[in-house]
């Protein structure tokens, strides 16, 4: 679906047609093991469901570059051997089905520079292409563009009829200053993410999300369709 013109939402990946540039969020590889640390116990089948959702999607699109938009692994500080071979797995897919490979670092990112290197893959702070400006979100940057994109926040939305509530991941689509803002849901499967609802968002580029389109991602189809603004699912 054509989130923005010319920028394509396929599952939970941005693409622009123009630039053939392909954009995912917040893998937080590792994730699994973070939870386990804290005594909760899930399958460790969340690599090669990333893996897999991968595939689907760069079926569907022959990307010139991919930008990972940050918080690619998820634990701050440390990397345990599990974590390494499994980002460098992700990374050699990734590798092997564009022209070039980047990755703009998030909050997560500060010991992601050794994985990195080993696949001389560069770092960023930000990326610029055409009009659009990649940035991971959780700092104002320095120089804006007509349309930015962010992760960062894991938008989600819980929709409740009668007594059932579920909850989707989703895009935000609205504005900061004088540029068009698009957030994107987290990658990682186990990331359910922020109610717009009701949550705080955590970006500085967020005020509030009242104002803002939310196009909701169909995990099981990979579609993505437009539920109007977040202000209409609000209590009057």
């Amino acid at each position: 679906m054509l989130i923005h013109p010319s920028i394509e939402a396929i599952d939970l990946a941005l693409f622009l047609k123009k630039e053939k540039v392909l954009v995912i969020c917040d893998l937080h590889i590792g994730y699994e093991q973070a939870m386990k640390k804290e005594g909760i116990l899930v399958p460790r089948t969340q690599k090669q469901l990333i893996i897999s959702r991968l595939q689907q999607i760069l079926e569907k699109f022959r990307p010139k570059t991919i930008v990972i938009n940050g918080d690619l692994k998820h634990e701050f500080g440390s990397i345990n051997k599990q974590e390494w071979q499994d980002t460098i797995e992700i990374l050699d897919l990734l590798n092997a089905k564009g022209e070039e490979l980047l990755i703009v670092e998030g909050n997560h990112d500060p010991l992601l520079e050794p994985i990195a290197a080993k696949r001389d893959i560069k770092l960023l702070k930000e990326h610029r292409v055409g009009k659009v400006l990649i940035v991971h979100g959780d700092t104002v940057p320095n120089k804006l563009a007509p349309i930015v994109i962010i992760g960062h926040d894991h938008p989600a939305i819980v929709l409740q009829d009668g007594a059932k509530r579920e909850k989707f991941k989703c895009y935000l689509k609205g504005t900061f200053k004088k540029s068009t803002l698009i957030v994107q849901p987290s990658f990682q499967p186990l990331v359910q993410g922020t109610n717009v609802l009701e949550d705080q968002m955590l970006s500085p580029l967020i005020a509030s999300t009242k104002n803002f389109e939310v196009f909701i991602v169909d995990e099981e189809t990979g579609d993505v369709l437009p539920f109007g603004k977040v202000r209409n699912f609000l209590p009057q």
